[in-house]
């Protein structure tokens, strides 16, 4: 919340549909992002089409209204889950917005019983505002998970989110 003279705005957590106009702009630009700082084969930003599909919940940060920020989450198995499409508006950066959607995908995780988390996000230095924040949840480095390949342009993150979750493995869950 930030005082506005006597009133009070409020920054509102909320699920959300990837459809939105104002969203599918959002997503437009994180996508356009990510072909102008990695490699075509090393963009794993999902569309706006892509984030409808049954397996993802989705989410976005309002404040009366304005979209300040999105995040969603992909169910991977019955106890694991990816982060995925994290992005906040240029005018939201630096409030806080980020930390706001992670936290509640955290919380939905958890209510979930999930038991494991994990993320992508690039090596660029555009990259370095994600990396301190997910390193400041509790994020640690982790080898690539689900589909992804070892990528000299991909960072791959996990937390453990329910005490005694099972330890980091070492291969891909698809692999014997």
């Amino acid at each position: 919340m930030q005082p506005f003279g006597k009133f009070v705005s409020m920054i509102r957590i909320q699920p959300d549909s990837p459809t939105n106009a104002d969203v599918r702009l959002l997503l437009d630009e994180h996508l356009a992002d990510m072909f102008a700082t990695s490699p075509a084969d090393s963009v794993h930003a999902l569309d706006h089409s892509a984030l409808s599909a049954p397996e993802i919940s989705f989410w976005t940060a309002r404040e009366d209204g304005a979209l300040l920020g999105c995040g969603a989450l992909k169910r991977l198995t019955a106890t694991q889950a990816e982060i995925k499409s994290m992005r906040t508006t240029a005018t939201a950066r630096g409030r806080g917005v980020a930390a706001l959607l992670l936290a509640r995908i955290l919380a939905d995780a958890r209510e979930r019983n999930l038991e494991r988390l994990y993320l992508e996000t690039g090596t660029e230095e555009f990259f370095a505002p994600a990396h301190r924040l997910y390193a400041r949840h509790g994020f640690t480095v982790c080898p690539p998970f689900a589909d992804y390949v070892l990528d000299p342009h991909s960072v791959f993150m996990t937390l453990a989110l329910a005490p005694g979750s099972a330890p980091e493995p070492q291969h891909r869950p698809d692999q014997s």
